[in-house]
């Protein structure tokens, strides 16, 4: 598998973007979910909440994730979690319009890092509407080996933090002071809602025995999309110029009920935003634009 390119897997999926996704992600950050409906703009990112498909009891692997093969290639590694990303808007989606999602995988690259073998997928999205392109996506999902970690408050998160992987271009470090700050406490209603509202089944995110005795974590884990979303949200609402591009890359774990830090900071690329634990230390970086 490593360095050659996989049998190219596609999948096309068509909806309209209804409103009520989008309304319930209002709810889950605290807001009137009447402040957005039909005709409104899809902010950059919310395209997670919709083309979602059922899958059978049956096609679910042990972590709770759709069993590999399908889409997603077959890959012998049982840990799964979401490295970072690029999103490009060309124009805004609309709620209330039909839709199209183009996905492909890009690449897989298998490598090994200090837990192990580790396997980088890349997922390219399109989002379309009218025939005309919205939103590029690019997607990392990395998976590693079974091996337990240890149950620390800044474990090693198995993501893409070299310049070595298959991931968005490295992102500098900030400087200490920073022009916006807010905070989001994730709690067990959040990410309860979060995975209904994207139909993720990870067990991580909603199974405390599996998270902690399976995984090895010591809580509950905030959704990696959850925070990215975070970080575009505040983006939006702190920045002067519009939010149209967003390359993030996971850093480590965030858990439940711990809160969440999220500031930002101009550059001369645009802004530098970034999700904290309680500890201060950085879970999350990106870039919005």
């Amino acid at each position: 598998m490593t360095g050659n390119s996989p049998p190219r897997s596609t999948r096309v999926r068509a909806e309209v973007l209804s409103q009520w996704p989008a309304q319930a992600m209002q709810a889950l950050l605290d807001r009137d979910p009447a402040g957005i409906g039909e005709g409104d703009p899809l902010p950059l990112g919310w395209h997670w909440l919709y083309f979602k498909r059922p899958v059978r009891a049956s096609g679910l692997g042990p972590d709770g994730h759709e069993r590999r093969g399908a889409f997603m290639p077959e890959i012998d590694l049982p840990r799964r979690m979401w490295a970072g990303g690029t999103l490009r808007s060309l124009r805004p989606a609309r709620i209330g319009a039909r839709a199209e999602l183009r996905s492909g995988i890009r690449e897989v690259e298998e490598k090994r890092g200090k837990s192990g073998r580790l396997v980088f997928v890349t997922v390219g999205h399109t989002l379309l509407q009218d025939g005309h392109a919205y939103v590029e996506e690019k997607q990392v999902i990395v998976y590693r080996e079974a091996g337990l970690r240890r149950a620390t408050s800044r474990a090693s998160a198995p993501t893409p933090a070299s310049a070595a992987t298959p991931a968005p271009a490295a992102l500098p470090g900030t400087s200490p002071a920073a022009t916006w700050t807010e905070t989001f406490l994730p709690t067990p209603v959040t990410l309860f809602q979060f995975s209904a509202l994207t139909y993720n089944g990870h067990r991580i995110h909603y199974d405390q025995p599996y998270a902690t005795g399976q995984e090895g974590y010591r809580g509950l884990l905030v959704h990696g999309p959850l925070t990215a979303l975070l970080l575009l949200d505040a983006a939006r609402r702190h920045c002067e110029a519009a939010v149209t591009s967003f390359r993030y890359r996971a850093l480590a774990p965030l858990f439940v009920d711990e809160p969440i830090t999220l500031v930002g900071r101009p550059d001369s690329e645009g802004e530098v935003v970034e999700a904290l634990d309680p500890a201060g230390s950085v879970a999350m970086r990106g870039r919005v634009g």
